[in-house]
C-alpha cells in the first residue's frame, strides 16, 4: 500500500470523513467493496439515509441498490417520500416509472 493511501485511510478512521477518492489514494476499490456490503444490508428504516449519504457521496452502485429497494414494493415508497429530498424524490419516481431521464 501506498504510504498516501495509509494516511488517507487512517484519517478516515480516526475521523469519519475522507478526501474526495481518486485514483491518488487508489482507493476506488475500498468504495466500490463498501457499496457492495452497505448493499447488502439495505432495510426500510435506513434506505433513505443511505440513499441520500450514496448521492451525496457519488456512491452510484449503492444509490441504485436503494432506489430499486425502494420501488419494488409501494410501501417502501411510501416511506422514503415522506423523509428524502426533493431531488431524490424526483429520481425515484422517474425511476418508478422507468424513465431514463
Amino acid at each position: 500500500m501506498e504510504p498516501a493511501a495509509f494516511k488517507a485511510m487512517l484519517h478516515f478512521i480516526y475521523t469519519d470523513t475522507m478526501p474526495e477518492l481518486d485514483d491518488t489514494y487508489g482507493l476506488d476499490r475500498l468504495k466500490l467493496i463498501c457499496e457492495g456490503k452497505l448493499s447488502v444490508g439495505i432495510n426500510v428504516d435506513m434506505v433513505a439515509t443511505t440513499l441520500a449519504l450514496a448521492e451525496q457521496h457519488g456512491c452510484s452502485l449503492l444509490k441504485a441498490k436503494c432506489v430499486d429497494f425502494i420501488i419494488r414494493t409501494p410501501a417502501n415508497l411510501d416511506v422514503v417520500m415522506v423523509v428524502s429530498r426533493p431531488l431524490l424524490l424526483r429520481q425515484l419516481l422517474k425511476a418508478a416509472r422507468g424513465s431514463k431521464n
